[in-house]
C-alpha cells in the first residue's frame, strides 16, 4: 500500500513538473508553478527558510521521501531502472557506500554556493537543473512539433486553438551537454538504479545525513527474516545487506520496494524507539568493521553467494549488448527528432533573397528585466531554463559565456523583448528573475542601443528608413538631419529612456548585423 501511494504522488509530481518544462504558453503554471518552488535548492537560493525547513524536518521525520516522490531527475531514475529490471530480469546487489565520493562532491557545492562565483558547478549539479535542460532541450522539440502537427490540422479545420511555434536549437552547448547528461545518468540508472543519485547528486547527499536518524525508518524483522535476499535484490539503491540484516539509510529513498517484494512481513516501516536506534548504530558500526576485515582477507563472500553473482555477472553479459543498443538508439532517436528543421530562404516578394540576422558581439550581457544584472542572475540561477521555455518571443536563450554557462542571456534576432509580457519572472523558481508587474517592467532599462553608422540603410544605400523610431515603445529614439545629407535623417538615442527592449534591432532592415544593437546594462536601473 505504502508503495503504491508512493508511485502516484511520484506520477502526479513528474508529470507536472514535465509539463511546466514543455508548455511554451505558460498556462500551466498558474496551477502547478508551486511544485517548481518546493524543490530544494531553489528554495535555499530564495532564501525562503520555510520550505527549505519543511523539507528537511519531513526528512528528518519519514526518511528520503522528498527524492522518490518530489524530485524529477530521482523519478525519471526509478524509470529507467525499472526498465531494466524487466529486461535484464535480474537484481541489485548490497554496495559499499562512497563516502569521500558523496561528501567530497557536496563540499564542492556548498562551497560553489556559497562563494557564489562558480556558478557552473551548482548548475551542472542542481538534479532539479538537470532534469530542467534535459526536457528543454531533448523533449521539448518533439512536443512542438506535435503541436505544430496540431495547429496544422486546427487550420485546415477552421480553427486557430493551436498556433505553430518554431523549433530551433537555442545553444548547441547546451544541447550537446544535456544529451551527455541524459547519457551518463541514463546509463547509470540502468546498471546500477539510485547510483547518481546517491554518489554523485548533494541533494541525496545533505537529505542522507538527515534521514541517517529519520523517526520513521524500514526496519528488519530478526525473527521474520529468512534472509532471502528478495529484499536486497529489489533495493535500487543498494543500500540492503540482508546477510547482515542492514540498512543503509543515508541511502534509502524510501521507495517501499523491500516491504513490496518481502513474502514473509519480516521488513516493516515503522518509528524506532530510542533503544532501537542505538542497537541499528552499533550494529551498523560492528558489520561495517567486519566487512572491511573479511575483504582485506579475501573471504567476504561464501560459496552461495559467489554462485550468485557469477550467475548475475552472466546475465548481465548476456543482456548488456542489447541494452547498450537500445540505450543508443534512444538516444539516437532523441538527438534527430531535436535538429532543428531545415529553414527556407525567406524572400522578399521573390525578387531578393533576406539574409538571417546574426549575434552581435556584445560587450555585456543582455539579462533579463527583474534579474537585476548578470550579478545577481549569477547567485542565483540554477540554468534549469524554465524561463527560456516559456519565453514567446525567442529571445532568451543559454548563455555560453563561462560565467553565466546554461543561465539565460536576451539576444534580438528572433524577437524583441515586448514591454507586455512578463512571463519569466512569473515562473523562475529561484527567483533569479524576480517578479515584476508590466508597468515595472516599462521603467526597468535592462542596456541601451547603439547605433552603427555603417551598417544603417541610409548610408549603405541612401534610402530613408524610420523603423528604429517607429517602433521604440519608449520613444528613445528620434531622427535628426545627417550632416553629410540633408535629405537623410539618421537615428539618435537618448539613454536616459532607452530600456534596451531591442525592438529596434530586431527591426532594423540592415543584414546580416542591424544597424543599431542593444548593449547590455551590468546592473539594472529605473528610467
Amino acid at each position: 500500500m505504502l508503495k503504491k501511494i508512493r508511485v502516484i504522488l511520484a506520477v502526479l509530481f513528474f508529470t507536472c513538473i514535465t509539463l511546466l518544462f514543455l508548455d511554451f504558453t505558460g498556462t500551466l503554471h498558474c496551477w502547478f508553478g508551486w511544485m517548481a518552488k518546493i524543490q530544494l535548492i531553489p528554495a535555499l537560493l530564495t532564501n525562503v527558510a520555510s520550505i527549505s525547513l519543511i523539507i528537511m524536518i519531513f526528512t528528518q521525520l519519514f526518511g528520503r521521501i522528498y527524492c522518490s516522490v518530489v524530485c524529477p531527475l530521482g523519478v525519471f531514475q526509478d524509470a529507467i531502472s525499472r526498465l531494466s529490471r524487466k529486461r535484464k530480469k535480474s537484481g541489485f546487489r548490497y554496495s559499499k557506500n562512497l563516502k569521500w565520493l558523496r561528501y567530497g562532491i557536496s563540499a564542492a557545492f556548498i562551497i560553489a554556493v556559497i562563494m557564489s562565483t562558480i556558478s557552473i558547478v551548482v548548475s551542472l549539479l542542481d538534479p532539479y537543473a538537470v532534469y530542467g535542460r534535459m526536457v528543454s532541450n531533448l523533449l521539448s522539440p518533439l512536443y512542438i512539433w506535435g503541436n505544430n502537427l496540431l495547429a496544422w490540422f486546427a487550420e485546415r479545420q477552421g480553427s486557430y486553438a493551436f498556433y505553430p511555434k518554431d523549433v530551433w536549437i537555442k545553444s548547441g552547448i547546451t544541447f550537446g551537454v544535456s544529451v551527455a547528461t541524459f547519457i551518463i545518468i541514463g546509463f547509470l540508472a540502468w546498471r546500477k538504479g539510485r547510483f547518481y543519485c546517491n554518489t554523485i547528486c548533494p541533494v541525496g547527499t545533505i537529505l542522507g545525513i538527515f534521514a541517517r536518524k529519520a523517526t520513521f525508518r524500514v526496519a528488519f524483522d530478526e525473527e521474520k527474516c529468512t534472509q532471502c535476499k528478495l529484499c536486497e535484490r529489489n533495493c535500487k539503491s543498494s543500500c540492503i545487506n540482508a546477510k547482515e540484516m542492514y540498512i543503509d539509510y543515508t541511502r534509502c529513498v524510501n521507495c517501499f520496494n523491500c516491504i513490496e517484494s518481502c513474502k514473509f512481513d519480516a521488513i516493516k516501516y515503522l518509528p524506532l524507539k530510542a533503544k532501537e536506534k542505538e542497537l541499528v548504530e552499533k550494529e551498523k558500526e560492528l558489520v561495517e568493521k567486519e566487512i572491511d576485515a573479511l575483504n582485506s582477507m579475501g573471504y567476504a563472500n561464501d560459496k552461495s553467494t559467489q554462485t550468485e553473482d557469477t550467475a548475475d555477472k552472466s546475465a548481465q553479459d548476456n543482456s548488456e549488448g542489447v541494452s547498450r543498443r537500445k540505450v543508443l538508439s534512444i538516444m539516437a532517436l532523441i538527438a534527430a527528432g531535436s535538429v532543428v528543421k531545415a529553414q527556407h530562404a525567406a524572400t522578399d516578394g521573390g525578387l531578393a533573397v533576406i539574409e538571417n540576422k546574426k549575434i552581435p558581439n556584445r560587450k555585456t550581457p543582455i539579462t533579463p528585466p527583474g534579474s537585476e544584472g548578470s550579478a545577481h542572475l549569477k547567485q542565483n540561477c540554477t540554468a534549469c531554463q524554465m524561463c527560456i521555455s516559456v519565453c514567446p518571443n525567442d529571445v532568451l536563450r543559454p548563455s555560453n559565456r563561462l560565467a553565466l554557462f546554461m543561465q539565460p542571456e536576451m539576444s534580438y534576432e528572433r524577437g524583441y523583448c515586448r514591454p507586455e509580457c512578463t512571463k519569466c519572472s512569473q515562473v523562475c523558481p529561484s527567483h533569479a528573475i524576480k517578479p515584476i508587474t508590466t508597468a515595472e517592467k516599462s521603467a526597468i532599462s535592462i542596456g541601451c542601443a547603439v547605433w552603427l553608422k555603417d551598417n544603417c540603410v541610409i548610408n549603405t544605400d541612401n534610402v530613408q528608413c524610420t523603423n528604429c523610431e517607429r517602433h521604440c515603445p519608449t520613444g528613445a529614439i528620434m531622427l535628426v538631419d545627417s550632416a553629410e545629407n540633408n535629405s537623410l535623417k539618421i537615428p539618435v538615442i537618448d539613454k536616459e529612456r532607452c530600456i534596451g527592449c531591442g525592438a529596434c534591432e530586431n527591426l532594423c532592415p540592415a543584414r546580416p548585423f542591424s544597424a543599431i544593437y542593444v548593449e547590455g546594462n551590468l546592473y539594472h536601473h529605473t528610467i
